[in-house]
């Protein structure tokens, strides 16, 4: 059973389009044609994921390909399947059958992509397939996290939990991710701002000014000829300075793709002053709510860990969960590795320690992950009113140099020009 995505008319003239399952495109048309719909234009996602635009008439449609660029811009967003999450929630909850619940999901859905992709796993399931392979073969949408919790609801009968809980994770990764991008909004706003500023008066004013000392034949001071230097050295290079810019960004990405050059990125990440320790709290609080989450859906301890190494985004931190997973296999704990390793703060590894000996790991990372996170909030909030004034100061310190540079000469010329008289 093929997905298509289609357009037609219905018998008021208003254009519709969907997307809907069917075995070929002449299903396709009756089936719209029993809902009061002239099927006009369809596009047939293939195996490959190849799509092919077909023009349709009382005829059998007949095929004109054309280049479909819609889709290349089309993203699903985190916080779309947290929404889809939480519905499949409430849907299975209320003992409505998976197939009939991803349904109305995929009715409920705006995003065309998102809108395919369930429609694809409705159709698996509806052939016979288990709800978490069906998740697995969009692998870009749906997570080893997903996928591996919802196997566990699955097997566990605990599928609405599970998607509760999924559900709540993402909410609280969305969250996370949009207090991080608001703080560093400001400062990278505020940059632009003061680049811009700089260019402009670099490019328009300092020249005109040149000029007219030239004219004038007046000597000018150390400060003014160093900044017509930069302003002509500027108008001159820049294009050398705009291609070394492309070719360092282009070789820092190469590099930071090898073995080597991530783990110095990610270990300078967590070494840096102030944002270092940010960073580490986040990949914790990360570390803790995924693994909580996990071993509280009932994944197995080693896939848990498996999973959660490659969520903290640090190789750093993952090699040492890789550490951690190899000691359980030997019999071993949890806390140890990680505490040897002093890269996790020593209150979580306390915590962990004490979740082990007393059964209640799971509770004890969901206290890990909440503190964390209102550590996150408060040094979110501390830097945002740190950087605030810091930039306006460093603006206004560029400003007074470029303003003192223009204007010291002039004030010398009018002494000379006072005392002449």
């Amino acid at each position: 059973m093929a997905i298509y995505e289609y357009k037609g008319v219905d018998a008021s003239g208003k254009q519709i389009k969907g997307v809907l399952d069917a075995d070929s495109p002449r299903i396709l048309r009756l089936q719209l044609r029993k809902q009061g719909v002239y099927l006009t234009q369809y596009v047939e996602t293939t195996s490959t994921g190849k799509r092919e635009t077909k023009r349709s008439n009382t005829m059998e449609a007949a095929g004109t390909r054309e280049v479909e660029i819609r889709g290349a811009f089309q993203r699903i967003k985190l916080m779309e399947i947290a929404i889809v999450t939480r519905q499949m929630a409430t849907l299975v909850r209320a003992g409505i059958p998976v197939v009939d619940s991803l349904n109305a999901c995929v009715d409920q859905t705006d995003n065309p992509k998102l809108k395919k992709v369930l429609t694809q796993v409705k159709t698996s399931v509806n052939e016979g397939a288990a709800l978490a392979g069906a998740l697995g073969e969009h692998p870009k949408v749906f997570n080893d996290l997903y996928v591996n919790m919802v196997r566990a609801g699955e097997s566990s009968g605990t599928l609405d939990i599970v998607f509760q809980r999924l559900a709540d994770f993402q909410e609280s990764q969305v969250k996370l991710r949009t207090k991080l991008v608001g703080a560093l909004t400001y400062p990278f706003i505020m940059l632009l701002v003061a680049f811009a500023i700089v260019t402009l008066m670099m490019v328009f004013v300092v020249p005109k000014i040149t000029e007219m000392f030239e004219e004038m034949g007046a000597q000018l001071p150390f400060v003014t000829r160093m900044l017509i230097g930069s302003s002509e050295l500027f108008r001159t290079y820049w294009w050398i300075a705009a291609i070394g810019i492309f070719v360092f960004q282009w070789r820092f990405r190469k590099w930071s793709k090898t073995d080597n050059g991530r783990r110095f990125i990610d270990r300078a990440m967590l070494k840096l002053p102030v944002f270092g320790d940010l960073f580490r709290m986040v990949a914790v609080s990360r570390f803790a709510k995924t693994f909580g989450t996990l071993l509280a859906s009932g994944v197995p301890l080693l896939t848990s860990l498996e999973i959660v190494k490659n969520v903290v985004n640090n190789v750093i931190l993952a090699d040492v969960i890789d550490s951690a997973r190899t000691a359980i296999k030997e019999g071993a704990g949890i806390a140890l590795p990680l505490q040897k390793s002093k890269e996790f703060p020593p209150m979580m590894t306390h915590m962990i320690a004490i979740g082990e000996k007393t059964g209640q790991l799971e509770e004890m990372l969901k206290n890990v992950s909440d503190a964390y996170e209102t550590q996150v909030d408060s040094r979110v909030s501390q830097l945002t009113a740190v950087l605030e004034p810091i930039m306006i100061v460093g603006m206004g310190v560029g400003v007074a140099f470029l303003v003192f540079a223009i204007l010291m000469p002039m004030l010398q010329m009018n002494e000379v020009i006072s005392g002449a008289s």
